[in-house]
């Protein structure tokens, strides 16, 4: 009776385990340092269930990442001709290097800060090197050679920040059909084509006003909205889209001290809110309402730690996880779902100078 008894207590407690892992996320953080780290994360309480992560994935300056199914791509933002992106197999409790691929031919490729994936094709942003570069993916999910590599335009009027060409971000649109970049030097939206014979035939999607610095590109849930957070200029501009046109509907600003370091755009699960993170100055997260037609409110701001580069909201929308560079720590904030503003936990994650999270 009492081997029944504890064979069933045994059994009641893996199942219960099991119930509750849906939980229990990934969580990965790129940095300004020597990998990328994996941890486990609950996203029901908010906490790590273990200090130390799970993996480590060697690499230099992994500062942006794509996570898709089982695989998670980063960028190697160095200065020089080592700059990189690389191609990892997740396997739930390790990394897998698959493949490596340079993101110049070899110059123009310096600083990639930025990745993308539609599932055939690998976009990646060249901050320094001002391009736009663009690649297959084989069918186990490594990198094919570079494809295309697409060079930015300047005209913007900040001689410091604007004086040769940078490209920030590059997202693919909802529809397959475009893929969209920011010209931050050119203060302009690019569009390419995709399709069977890659991506191509590059053409101005939208101008931005002067001195904008477009950095993130983000669409709603409904594919109908683009959201371009200008890190000069710290306003966010929403625009229509449809068939790879763009119209500008409203211009709202998210940095009100004009520190010129407006960064990240992410919605909440449920998308009735925007959060923008801004640094250099009032370090922290903006919180916008989001309206049916997709236009934005004002709704307050969240002090944060020194440079919160990039942040992540959980599944579930209970939490809000900030890559805060310049304290060597990810922050976790709780959210309210009624006013979308945040809160500090006092909880953060020590990482050696973490600028990218995301959970999966």
């Amino acid at each position: 009776m009492k081997v029944f008894l504890r064979a069933a207590l045994l059994l009641a407690a893996v199942l219960a385990a099991s119930c509750t892992r849906p939980d229990i996320l990934t969580l990965f953080v790129g940095t300004y340092s020597d990998g990328i780290y994996a941890y486990e994360f609950d996203q029901n309480a908010g906490v790590l269930t273990d200090d130390a992560p799970v993996a480590k994935a060697e690499m230099p300056n992994p500062s942006y990442l794509a996570v898709r199914e089982n695989r998670v791509y980063a960028v190697s933002e160095m200065p020089d001709r080592t700059a990189s992106v690389w191609a990892w197999r997740w396997g739930g409790n390790g990394f897998e290097l698959l493949i490596s691929q340079s993101t110049g031919l070899p110059e123009r490729g310096e600083d990639p800060c930025y990745v993308s994936t539609d599932g055939t094709f690998l976009a990646v942003a060249n901050y320094s090197g001002g391009t736009l570069a663009t690649y297959r993916l084989r069918e186990d999910g490594s990198i094919a050679p570079l494809d295309s590599l697409t060079i930015s335009g300047t005209g913007g009027p900040d001689m410091t920040r604007q004086d040769r060409p940078h490209v920030h971000c590059a997202v693919f649109t909802p529809d397959g059909k475009h893929l969209l970049f920011s010209e931050f030097s050119a203060d302009e939206i690019g569009r390419l084509d995709v399709g069977p014979g890659g991506v191509r035939n590059y053409c101005r999607a939208a101008t931005l006003h002067p001195d904008y610095g477009p950095r993130h590109l983000l669409f709603d849930a409904s594919g109908t909205h683009l959201y371009v957070i200008g890190e000069l200029s710290g306003d966010i501009t929403v625009f229509d889209y449809a068939a790879g046109t763009l119209t500008e509907r409203q211009v709202i600003k998210a940095d009100r001290l004009d520190a010129r370091g407006a960064a990240d755009i992410h919605f909440s699960p449920d998308g009735k809110f925007l959060y923008a993170s801004l640094r250099l100055r009032g370090d922290g997260i903006a919180v916008f309402e989001v309206a049916a037609d997709g236009t934005l409110t004002y709704v307050g701001c969240t002090a944060t730690g020194p440079h919160p580069r990039n942040f992540n909201i959980t599944p579930n929308g209970k939490f809000v996880l900030v890559a805060c560079r310049d304290t060597d720590a990810v922050e976790i904030y709780s959210r309210s779902s009624e006013t979308g503003l945040l809160t500090f936990t006092g909880r953060s994650i020590s990482v050696t100078r973490p600028v990218f999270v995301d959970l999966y």
